[in-house]
């Protein structure tokens, strides 16, 4: 397998005054499925830097009381207890909105002074368009003296309130605000990655870049002056990096960024970055059997097109696609607007696919819808990334996301050929939870038109003893079929504005948004 037939090459990236390589190899990826699965690791090796380690992290929203466990500690005591034992730390927290619009402006303010008062620094970011986030989510870790130590996570994760989820879909005890048909603790699907070797020196990469921005991280003067009397505006230069970690394993992993135009440009993009999206494009252009999607939201004809053409093209192409059962706080703020992105998205795709597209939502084992906050994707079990960015334009043009596609140079032995090892497992680890199968008994699923009949009928199952008045006992599985929503012509005329300006912005420079292109 030539690596440059399914990663982007460094001219493919479109951005030429980043330091990122193109890719790197010899790394060892370790998908964490659940919140509570990573933040129990993340305990740990928090646990366990100390004096000379180094702690960096990006999020876009932190609640310093989140417990990592069920005994704790907090997120912000774990950060703030490597800071007091020694460890550099240093983090970029986005500034976020208002909370009265739900989201948690208070929360992340909170966490930046925790770890200041540490001895770390925390800046609140805002270098971002109008309107727009610092979605990445990613923590580094670096040892001082003992490279194979090092490890970065990175993934659809926030270390914050409702992510300690695990694979009951209970939910987690520290509840964020959500619609009431998830209950009081709301059930969270989500995935992170964990990555050791020389990839681990290009997610600190990333870091940097932000960090060493010369431009001011709030243009607002209150703020800035907030910020000063706090502590949080000193922004001091990082130590040299150190080595990239040696190698530990047989994946190739490529970084996948997008970071928007802005008036006053990013140094390290200065027409910002839309490698996700183009990574989706390259990849969905060689797409021949399957292709597997967990999303929050998928939204944008835009964004849709690929996957509709590789559809058009490929005869017997397949593609499943698990979403969320109802919008979350940010269809509670957009209204109707939230879903007209989908409903034309979805038309888009069942008019290509022509049956061989299916559209699930998950529930747990009590009937309650599960959020799906996971942005997978695996295309023919060769190809698969795990990140912050959502299958919309927002996520590929407008807000900053951070994405790691992986190449694993094993090939799996198991039929049908040509599949790599860390793309089929990852696939099939999510879809054993899905089915209620043992992830021993998954082996049938690796031929697409067997797990996609599997899903089918799983779902029809389950969605039969609903209807039935839930009699006799419950079937295997947690995927029912999901609903296709309708807009009239009228509610649609109304919420379009608010969709393209608030739900679903075109970050892009003019002549791109002109052309079409990313």
């Amino acid at each position: 397998m030539r690596l440059d037939d399914w990663f982007l090459t460094g001219e493919e990236r479109g951005n030429d005054a980043t330091r990122l390589a193109p890719w790197t190899r010899g790394n060892l990826v370790r998908p964490l499925i659940h919140g509570a699965t990573y933040f129990r690791e993340l305990r740990d090796r928090l646990a366990a830097l100390g004096k000379g380690g180094l702690l960096l992290f990006a999020d876009w929203r932190g609640d310093p009381d989140e417990r990592l466990t069920d005994d704790g500690p907090g997120v912000g005591a774990a950060i703030a207890r490597a800071a007091e034992r020694g460890a550099l730390v240093r983090g970029l927290i986005w500034r976020s909105h208002l909370d009265f619009l739900r989201f948690s402006s208070a929360e992340n303010r909170h966490l930046g002074e925790e770890i200041e008062a540490a001895g770390g620094q925390a800046v609140l970011d805002t270098r971002v368009r109008s309107g727009g986030s610092h979605h990445q989510k990613f923590v580094i870790l670096r040892h001082d003296g003992a490279p194979e130590r090092d490890v970065a996570f990175l993934g659809g994760i926030d270390l914050c309130h409702s992510r300690r989820d695990d694979g009951l879909h209970l939910g987690d005890p520290q509840a964020a605000p959500m619609p009431r048909r998830y209950g009081p603790r709301p059930p969270w699907h989500d995935v992170q990655v964990a990555i050791g070797g020389p990839a681990v020196a290009e997610v600190e990469q990333v870091f940097r870049e932000r960090w060493g921005d010369p431009a001011p991280e709030t243009r607002q003067p209150l703020h800035r002056l907030r910020d000063r009397l706090a502590h949080m505006a000193d922004v001091p230069a990082l130590p040299e990096p150190g080595p990239p970690p040696p190698e530990a394993g047989t994946h190739a992993v490529q970084l996948l960024r997008t970071y928007p135009h802005l008036r006053w440009a990013y140094p390290f993009a200065p027409e910002g970055e839309r490698s996700v999206a183009r990574a989706y494009r390259k990849v969905l252009a060689r797409a021949r059997s399957l292709v597997y999607l967990e999303d929050q939201y998928l939204w944008s004809t835009d964004v849709i097109e690929p996957f509709a053409e590789a559809l058009e093209r490929e005869p017997e192409l397949r593609m499943i696609i698990v979403v969320p059962r109802y919008p979350d706080q940010d269809g509670w703020l957009a209204g109707p607007a939230s879903l007209i992105g989908r409903v034309e998205a979805l038309s888009r795709l069942m008019r290509a696919g022509d049956g061989r597209v299916a559209l699930y939502d998950l529930e747990n084992h009590d009937g309650t819808p599960v959020y799906v906050h996971a942005k997978v994707c695996v295309v023919d079990d060769v190809w698969a990334s795990v990140g912050s960015d959502n299958v919309n334009l927002r996520s590929w043009t407008f807000d900053s996301e951070l994405s790691c596609a992986v190449l694993d140079e094993r090939e799996d032995p198991r039929p049908p050929a040509g599949a790599g090892l860390f793309a089929r497992q990852l696939r099939l680890a999510l879809a054993a939870e899905h089915l209620d199968r043992d992830p021993g008994e998954v082996d049938e699923l690796c031929a697409p038109r067997t797990v996609f009949e599997a899903f089918a009928e799983s779902a029809a199952r389950l969605e039969a003893w609903h209807r039935g008045g839930r009699r006799g006992p419950r079937p295997p599985g947690r995927l029912r079929p999901h609903p296709q929503p309708e807009l009239n012509r009228f509610r649609k005329a109304l919420a379009m504005p608010l969709y393209r300006l608030v739900v679903d912005p075109d970050g892009r420079p003019p002549r791109l948004r002109r052309s079409g292109g990313f």
